[in-house]
């Protein structure tokens, strides 16, 4: 589902990865963790080609990213749902509207996006806030709308980035709860995260970066 091989990246003189071999399977969950400024967004950004690799291959579901260009791009991250840590909601639009903007820039006929939506929504246990403005919900709320405009389009693949590091313990749990009804329907995930509690005695596959190198992989 997703390979590296080899992968190098480098900002002018700092090393963000060096030379990466991963293969995450097709319907896995699993983590990506290490401390601040060890290359998990880095790697993320490679997945869904924000950046491309100096050194080495990628290839993610169907796609080997350096035959990429500018009008495949966005056919690949057709099949990719990403999670940020700072939400970037719009905050002058309701939750329907965040949501559905996904497959109204895919041109979705109006039924089809409202059903969509509204699918979305009850995963994540938000129907009754589809009208409401973001900043009339909590930060759990706000991350919960983050992951219905995520999976709306049915991504195969589902990135998140720090999804719980401004939540508090409790929420954070109900957040990881969703994450593994997700990937119970076949979605793949890869979570990057510092915090140890959220894949602490999961049995799920742990990689983890320091100093832009893959160090060491082993099971929560």
């Amino acid at each position: 589902m997703i390979e590296f091989q080899e992968v190098s990246k480098f900002y002018d003189t700092v090393t963000a990865l060096r030379n990466i071999n991963l293969l995450i399977e097709k319907g896995e969950m699993l983590f990506l963790t290490g401390p601040s400024g060890a290359g998990k967004s880095t790697l993320l950004k490679l997945i869904y080609a924000a950046e491309m690799p100096d050194s080495g291959r990628i290839s993610v579901a169907t796609w080997d990213t350096a035959r990429l260009n500018g009008s495949t791009i966005p056919k690949l991250r057709r099949t990719i749902g990403i999670v940020f840590q700072d939400f970037r909601l719009l905050l002058n639009r309701n939750v329907f509207d965040n949501i559905a903007l996904t497959l109204r820039v895919r041109r979705v006929p109006e039924r089809e996006v409202k059903a969509q939506v509204l699918d979305a929504l009850k995963m994540v246990n938000l129907r009754h806030k589809a009208d409401n403005l973001p900043s009339a919900l909590s930060g759990g709320e706000q991350q919960r709308v983050v992951i219905a405009r995520a999976i709306v389009g049915n991504p195969t693949i589902l990135l998140a980035d720090e999804p719980t590091g401004n939540l508090d313990p409790d929420t954070a749990a109900g957040i990881m709860r969703i994450f593994r009804e997700i990937n119970a329907k076949g979605t793949t995930i890869l979570i990057a995260t510092h915090n140890p509690n959220l894949f602490k005695d999961t049995g799920l596959r742990i990689l983890r970066l320091d100093n832009a190198s893959l160090v060491r992989e082993e099971k929560g």
